[in-house]
């Protein structure tokens, strides 16, 4: 089993006294001096998936890229880069990112719909290895901006498979209709442009992701041959051999019991069995394979803390528990439907249990953190830890109701630090001004 198919970080344990530790830290002793809400990444549940997939694919010519967009920090990239990761961005502020974080900028794929000439331009200054252009009007755009540089940029063309997955059908983007990518019916055409007037553009390879949050295997598998299919056909049509191919990245992980994601080693067969057969048929030599794994690297290995504020029966309905935190640090249950995972920090063997549904503080009928979760009877000011809050939760949050975003801290072997500081008031009205013609 790998970490991804654990509902909590590889260190998380009840001590002898009942108290929630994580990375050796009583998780009530970090609230204590961090405060509350509190985000908590497992430094080792981190490093065990990296350390996973690197042996998953091992003797294969494959680069792992961490999807940064599920997690973006300095501390974050510097683990990355430490484990051998490459990084993939999806703006230019992910990138501005990693080059603070003295990452190798070579090892960076910029992807994204609808990147801007500023960001183009800041991933060509910086010396990004890869661009995967995923439309006609960014292919212009990049030339031109490479023109004027006087520079050529290796590419990948991102395309849409045409292959389904079972997931949300927000996180989906491999099917025909995605806002993400070439068509495949389009490709001739945007090939054509570049042999003959995108003369900075370097092609080099295929992209395709294919959503998030998968729990299957055989995707993986088609999402290889497809690719590989369109080399062979790319090659017999215009003559260009391509050699690398990114199939994305999208791994699940287990929010609940009922989640039964697949293992970094099951897809790692499926993709080399794929990659073994379809190289051969297709006459593909030497691939390069880039994967991009965001989620399942970080996602597990977060814990999000809150404390218990009030509480409210609704006669003859609903018990609700609030906490300190909520839609603005965690948007997922709102936006898809999430459901996750939730103890009660000091856990007693011998309190009550009930259902209830625990309500975040923001002034949004909608902000509900979790429906109809059993916990043991709770207090103002106890503390509940969700699980798998690692991926886009703090990346996808925001100051609504001015509400400052939480400190995140990394824990390891009994010590801990901040990565992320909480934020100040002063902080959250910096970018504010008051013009003269308010006056």
């Amino acid at each position: 089993m790998t970490a991804n198919q654990s509902i909590k970080p590889v260190t998380c344990k009840f001590d002898e006294f009942n108290n929630l530790e994580i990375g050796g830290c009583k998780v009530s002793e970090l609230i204590k001096e961090y405060g509350s809400p509190l985000m908590i990444y497992d430094d080792k549940t981190i490093r065990e998936m990296t350390r996973n997939f690197k042996k998953a694919f091992k003797n294969t010519n494959i680069q792992m890229m961490y999807a940064a967009k599920a997690f973006t920090s300095t501390a974050i990239f510097k683990i990355m880069q430490k484990e051998g990761f490459g990084l993939d961005c999806v703006s230019g502020g992910e990138i501005y990112t990693a080059k603070a974080s003295d990452f190798d900028m070579k090892n960076i794929i910029f992807n994204g719909n609808n990147k801007s000439k500023a960001e183009l331009e800041f991933a060509t200054d910086n010396g990004v290895g890869l661009i995967s252009v995923d439309n006609f009007y960014e292919a212009k755009l990049l030339n031109e901006i490479c023109q004027k540089k006087n520079i050529t940029v290796k590419i990948l063309l991102r395309v849409t498979p045409g292959i389904e997955c079972h997931t949300h059908e927000y996180i989906k983007t491999g099917h025909l209709d995605s806002k993400f990518g070439f068509d495949l019916s389009q490709v001739d055409e945007i090939i054509n442009l570049i042999s003959n007037e995108y003369k900075n553009l370097d092609l080099v390879g295929l992209h395709a992701h294919l959503g998030s949050q998968i729990f299957q295997t055989d995707v993986y598998y088609d999402a290889v041959k497809v690719l590989f299919k369109e080399a062979k056909r790319i090659k017999e049509t215009h003559g260009i051999e391509l050699s690398e191919f990114n199939i994305g990245g999208g791994l699940g992980i287990k929010y609940t019991k009922k989640d039964m994601p697949v293992s970094v080693f099951e897809i790692a067969d499926a993709i080399k069995t794929s990659l073994k057969i379809n190289s051969e048929k297709y006459n593909i030599k030497n691939p390069k394979l880039y994967i991009e794994p965001g989620r399942s690297i970080v996602g597990t290995a977060g814990v999000t803390v809150y404390t218990v504020g009030s509480s409210k029966q609704v006669p003859e309905g609903r018990k609700y528990i609030a906490v300190d935190g909520g839609m603005a640090d965690n948007i997922r249950p709102a936006l898809y439907g999430a459901e996750y995972t939730v103890d009660a920090v000091k856990y007693n063997p011998d309190a009550e249990t009930e259902e209830v549904t625990i309500a975040g503080r923001f002034c949004e009928s909608g902000d509900i953190l979790a429906n109809n979760v059993t916990i043991q009877k709770l207090s103002a000011g106890d503390l509940i830890c969700f699980y798998n809050t690692g991926a886009y939760c703090y990346s996808m949050s925001s100051n609504y109701n001015m509400v400052l975003r939480p400190e995140v801290v990394l824990v390891k072997d009994g010590k801990s630090a901040t990565i992320i500081k909480r934020q100040t008031n002063e902080q959250l009205i910096e970018c504010n001004i008051i013009p003269e013609i308010v006056e």
